[in-house]
């Protein structure tokens, strides 16, 4: 999970890997360091639009970004 801190501490108790990202830099800084071995990643929806358009989008790391 990747995104603000208030949406995405929560998974962490159910045993999610979480990412907190609270801005856009931030969000593009942990995108970029993401391990080789990551195949999907939800995103919130701040944590997507910080994404969109982005060419560092890898190819083969499926990502979903929660509602609203």
């Amino acid at each position: 999970m990747l995104g603000e801190a208030v949406r995405v501490e929560g998974f962490a108790l159910a045993g999610a890997t979480v990412l907190v990202a609270d801005d856009a830099d931030a969000v593009r800084r942990t995108w970029a360091s993401l391990p080789g071995d990551v195949a999907v990643v939800l995103l919130t929806a701040k944590a997507a639009a910080a994404l969109a358009g982005d060419s560092a989008l890898r190819e083969g790391v499926l990502s979903a970004v929660m509602p609203p």
